[in-house]
């Protein structure tokens, strides 16, 4: 009789266990799908708002269009669109129909943009980034963070990102006009083709466009180590009193470290002035 009701407990304590468990993975099943929800929502919404903008950008005149004119949602939608895709919870439907508004929105970017460059005379860099998730593609994943990295170094920058076997025909035809192989990752700037994986060091050493954007960042980079020369000189020329004392001077030998110059330090401080 006391085993007997040892084993109810023990049931009894099992089930309650097995049932609580089996209503904390519900509720979280539940929770993430919301958030899945949510996500889908805000990727719709962003779509349309980016139609919107469309729309505007179009009837706009070129003295409205300043430097950073080129949208930036298109990421930012692009982000959320990829996480939606990794949760497994996001009907498959569902999920594709926002990879096809997402796919048409790149495009139809794509085209206003050429358009008003062409009318105002801006030159940006367009990419069109041509990836597989049919096929195990290692180098189509590598290549995502290279393009990353270059959208965050060159803010100008445009790249356009499609599933190279996704069923849109508007995907088609971009692969029918620029002759894109099945060799992937593979790389349309600015009308010339790249296959395979490059790095960024590579890419900025092929592609024409991307070394003209080297050269302008390097140009920026000197122009504002000059003007940080310019200001520590301005500091040295003023008298010993503004500077204070040997501590002072010591936080000022820290600033022409910060420009990668090596100078001797003087213990004089007549020494110390005389040298610059």
């Amino acid at each position: 009789m006391i085993n007997s009701k040892k084993y109810i407990a023990a049931f009894t304590i099992t089930a309650i266990i097995f049932g609580t468990a089996i209503y904390v993975s519900n509720l979280l099943g539940q929770k993430k799908l919301e958030d899945v929800r949510a996500i889908e929502n805000r990727v719709a919404l962003d779509i349309l708002s980016s139609e919107t903008q469309f729309m505007l950008l179009e009837e706009t005149s070129c003295k409205d269009i300043g430097p950073g004119f080129l949208s930036k949602e298109l990421g930012s939608i692009g982000e959320r669109l990829t996480y939606a895709e990794n949760q497994t919870e996001l009907n498959t439907r569902d999920l594709e129909y926002l990879k096809r508004s997402y796919f048409l929105l790149e495009i139809k970017d794509y085209l206003l943009m050429k358009r008003l460059t062409e009318k105002c005379g801006i030159k940006p860099t367009f990419i069109l980034y041509f990836y597989s998730t049919r096929d195990a593609c290692e180098d189509c994943e590598k290549m995502g963070y290279v393009l990353t990295a270059l959208r965050n170094k060159y803010p100008d920058l445009r790249v356009y990102s499609f599933d190279y076997h996704f069923d849109v025909g508007a995907i088609d035809t971009l692969v029918s006009i620029y002759k894109v192989k099945s060799d992937l990752p593979a790389l349309i700037i600015n009308g010339l083709s790249y296959h395979g994986f490059h790095s960024v060091e590579e890419l900025e050493e092929k592609v024409p466009a991307l070394k003209v954007l080297a050269a302008k960042a390097k140009a920026l980079e000197k122009s504002a180590t000059l003007n940080l020369r310019s200001a520590v000189y301005k500091t040295a020329a003023l008298p010993l009193s503004y500077l204070g004392n040997y501590t002072n001077l010591h936080l000022f030998c820290c600033l022409e470290n910060c420009l990668h110059k090596h100078r001797e330090f003087h213990h004089s401080l007549s020494r110390y002035w005389t040298y610059f």
